[in-house]
C-alpha cells in the first residue's frame, strides 16, 4: 500500500519544473494583485515600526553622553518619556501591521482555493485516473497554507529586517566604522552559508509536503474503506501501511529540524562572536578616551536591535523555501491542460464521412488511454455503431473488452484518439461538454453518492444550470427548473427506479441525508438512487453500464418494467453483464478486442455469432437460464 502511494504522489510530480524559490513564489502574484495596496501599506508600516528600534539608540546615545553625564534629573525624565512614546509607536504599527495583513491574506487564500477547485473541476478524467486524492487534498490544505503563511510572515518581513538591516549598518559605521566593519565580517559567510542551506531545505521541504500527501491518501482510503478492512481483518496490515508512512514522514521532519538547528547554530554563533569582538574593541577605545560611553551605549544598542533580524533570516529562508515548495505544488496542477471545450475531433485517417441522420453515431472511433504504455494497442479500434433514435443498443463482450470505455466516450469522459461521435447528427466534439453532458445522461455500475440529501442526489441529473440549456435538452421541449416541476420530476424518476418505498420509509423521505458516498443505504437502494438520477432530466441519450446488478430479482423485474417506459423515449446505449438486462434492448453489438464483432438481434447473434452464444451460454454472472434460447425473449 504505501508503494502504491508513494508511486501515484511520483506520477503527479513527473515532468515538474524546477524553478528558484523567487520565480515560484512570483508566480503568487496574480493573486495577490487584487490586495496589492494593503499588503503594500502593512509593509511599509512594518519597515516604519521597525527603523523606529534602531533609532531608539541614538536617544540613548543623547541620554547616557547629556542628562545622565550632567546630572540632569530633568533631562532623564525627558528621555525615558522619548523611549517610551518610541516604543508606544513600534507596539501600535506593529499591531496595526498585523491588522492589515489578516484580511487581505485569507482572501488570497480564499480565491487559490477557489481556483484550484473550480480547474480540478474542468481536468480531464485521466488525470485524477493517475493522481491520488491525497495529493490534491494535501495542495488544497496543508500548502495552501503554508502560502498563507508565506504572506503573513516571511514575504513582510524578509523586507522589513533587509530594510533594518542596511538602516541599522548605516548607523553602526555612522556612530564607529571601525567597530561597524567588525559586525560587518559574518555577513559574506552568512550568505553563502543561507543559500547552501535553501537548496537542501528546499528539498528536503518538497519531500516532506509529497509525504503529507501520501499519508493523506491513506488516511482517506481506510475512512472510506472501513468496511472492507474491518470486513477482511486488514486493520494491521492498514496500520503498518500507515505507519511506514508516518514513520517516513517523521523522518523527513527530523531531517528538517537538523538543518534547521544548524542554521539557527550558525547564524547566532557568527553574529555573536562578531558582537563580543566588538563590545571588547569599544570598551578599549572608551577606555582610552577615543569613544564617548554614550557612543558605546548607543552602539550596542543597535547592535543589539538588529540580532532578530539578523538571526531571523535563515528562518525566514526556510519557511519561503517550504513556500516556494507548496507553490510548486499547487501550481503542478494549475498548469495541467484542461479540457477543451468544443473544437473538431481529430479523424483516423481513412475514416468515411459523417453519415446522415439521428440517433447515436460511432465512426470510426479510436481510444488509447493516455497513460498507456507506449506500443501499447488501443482500448477501441475502429468502432463503427449506430444506435437509432430512441433505439436501445445493448452492448455485451467479454471483461476487458471495452465497454465501459466505449460508453465513458458518450458523455465525454474521455474524447476519442480518433474518429467521431455523433448524437442527433450533432458531433460531440463541437459542444461543450456542458452541453454533452446535458444531452445525455450516464448510470455507472457503481453508483456514487454525495453526503447531501436524496433529493439532492437526484436532482443532480436535472440539467438546469442555466435555462438555455434546460430548454434544450427536455425532452419535450419544456424546462424544467421550476420547484414543482423538480419535486414532479423526482417523484418521477423515484418511480422508475423503484425507489420510492425505501426512500418513504427514511426518517426525512427525500430530504434524508445519505451520509458520506451513500453507505447509510444498501447497494441495491444506492443504486436505484443512481438510476433515478441518471433518467430524472429526460435526456435525449441514456447510457447504463449495468445499472440492476446489485438488485434482487423481483427489483430488478419491477424496475426493468418502469424502465422500459423510459427506453422507449430516448436513445439508450445498456452495457449488459445480466440476461435480464439484454431483453431491455432492441438490438445487440458484440464488442470484442475493442471492435465491434457483430450487431444484430440477439436470436440473430445467437444464431450467427459463436463468441456471442459462448458468452450467452457461458453466464459469467448467472450462467443459462429463461430467456436465453432463441425464441423467448428475443427481439
Amino acid at each position: 500500500m504505501a508503494t502504491t502511494m508513494r508511486s501515484t504522489s511520483d506520477s503527479g510530480r513527473t515532468g515538474a519544473v524546477r524553478r528558484s524559490a523567487v520565480r515560484s513564489l512570483l508566480r503568487l502574484w496574480p493573486f495577490v494583485r487584487p490586495v496589492r495596496a494593503r499588503l503594500f501599506t502593512a509593509a511599509g508600516v512594518a519597515v516604519v515600526a521597525s527603523c523606529i528600534s534602531v533609532v531608539i539608540p541614538l536617544v540613548l546615545k543623547w541620554l547616557v553622553d547629556g542628562p545622565v553625564a550632567h546630572g540632569d534629573t530633568g533631562g532623564v525624565w525627558r528621555g525615558g518619556g522619548y523611549l517610551l512614546l518610541l516604543g508606544l509607536a513600534e507596539a501600535a504599527l506593529f499591531g496595526l501591521r498585523r491588522w492589515l495583513v489578516a484580511r487581505p491574506t485569507a482572501a488570497v487564500e480564499a480565491s487559490m482555493r477557489d481556483a484550484l477547485y473550480r480547474h480540478v473541476q474542468r481536468l480531464p478524467v485521466a488525470f485524477h485516473d493517475r493522481w491520488a486524492s491525497g495529493q490534491l487534498l494535501s495542495r488544497a490544505t496543508t500548502d495552501l497554507q503554508l502560502l498563507r503563511l508565506f504572506l503573513v510572515f516571511p514575504m513582510t518581513f524578509l523586507l522589513v529586517n533587509g530594510a533594518t538591516i542596511v538602516v541599522g549598518g548605516v548607523l553602526l559605521l555612522a556612530q564607529r566604522w571601525t567597530l561597524g566593519l567588525v559586525l560587518m565580517v559574518p555577513v559574506l559567510p552568512l550568505m553563502v552559508f543561507c543559500s547552501v542551506f535553501q537548496a537542501k531545505y528546499g528539498r528536503a521541504a518538497r519531500l516532506a509536503q509529497d509525504q503529507v500527501g501520501d499519508l493523506t491518501t491513506v488516511v482517506e482510503e481506510s475512512v472510506l474503506g472501513i468496511r472492507i478492512i474491518k470486513g477482511f481483518g486488514r486493520h494491521r496490515s492498514q496500520a503498518g501501511a500507515f505507519r511506514e508512512l508516518a514513520g517516513a514522514v517523521r523522518t523527513t521532519e527530523l531531517a528538517k529540524a537538523r538543518l534547521l538547528s544548524v542554521l539557527w547554530g550558525v547564524g547566532t554563533l557568527l553574529p555573536e562572536l562578531a558582537l563580543a569582538a566588538a563590545l571588547v574593541l569599544g570598551t578599549v577605545q572608551v577606555a582610552d578616551g577615543q569613544v564617548s560611553a554614550g557612543t558605546l551605549v548607543a552602539f550596542l544598542s543597535t547592535a543589539l536591535a538588529l540580532r532578530w533580524p539578523v538571526d531571523s533570516i535563515g528562518f525566514l529562508l526556510a519557511m519561503s523555501s517550504a513556500a516556494a515548495t507548496a507553490a510548486d505544488r499547487y501550481f503542478e496542477v494549475l498548469d495541467e491542460p484542461p479540457l477543451q471545450e468544443a473544437g473538431p475531433a481529430p479523424r483516423r485517417p481513412g475514416a468515411r464521412p459523417q453519415r446522415a441522420g439521428g440517433g447515436l453515431v460511432f465512426e470510426g472511433v479510436e481510444f488509447r488511454y493516455p497513460d498507456a504504455p507506449p506500443g501499447a494497442p488501443p482500448a477501441l479500434r475502429g468502432v463503427d455503431l449506430h444506435v437509432r433514435p430512441g433505439e436501445t443498443m445493448a452492448l455485451v463482450g467479454a471483461t476487458g473488452s471495452g465497454k465501459t470505455t466505449l460508453t465513458a466516450l458518450v458523455p465525454r469522459l474521455y474524447d476519442p484518439t480518433a474518429g467521431r461521435i455523433t448524437l442527433d447528427g450533432r458531433d460531440l466534439a463541437s459542444l461543450t461538454r456542458a452541453q454533452a453532458r446535458a444531452l445525455v445522461a450516464v448510470a455507472f455500475e457503481e453508483p456514487t453518492l454525495f453526503s447531501t440529501t436524496v433529493a439532492e442526489n437526484v436532482l443532480m441529473g436535472t440539467a438546469d444550470d442555466t435555462a438555455d440549456d434546460t430548454a434544450e435538452v427536455a425532452a419535450d421541449g419544456t424546462a424544467h427548473g421550476t420547484a414543482a416541476d423538480r419535486a414532479a420530476d423526482l417523484r418521477r424518476a423515484l418511480r422508475v427506479a423503484q425507489a420510492e418505498e425505501f426512500v418513504a420509509a427514511l426518517p426525512r423521505q427525500e430530504h434524508t441525508e445519505v451520509g458520506e458516498q451513500g453507505m447509510s443505504l444498501s447497494g441495491g437502494q444506492r443504486q436505484r438512487l443512481a438510476l433515478a438520477r441518471a433518467v430524472v432530466g429526460r435526456p435525449r441519450c441514456l447510457i447504463l453500464d449495468d445499472p440492476l446488478s446489485a438488485l434482487d430479482v423481483h427489483t430488478e423485474a419491477r424496475v426493468e418494467a418502469a424502465l422500459r417506459e423510459v427506453l422507449a423515449t430516448t436513445t439508450a446505449l445498456v452495457v449488459a453483464h445480466r440476461p435480464s438486462t439484454v431483453l431491455l434492448a432492441d438490438r445487440v453489438a458484440l464488442l470484442s478486442g475493442g471492435r465491434i464483432a457483430a450487431v444484430g438481434t440477439h436470436r440473430q447473434l445467437l444464431r450467427e455469432s459463436a463468441e456471442y452464444a459462448a458468452l450467452m451460454s457461458g453466464g459469467p454472472e448467472r450462467g443459462p437460464g429463461p430467456g436465453w434460447h432463441e425464441g423467448e425473449g428475443a427481439r
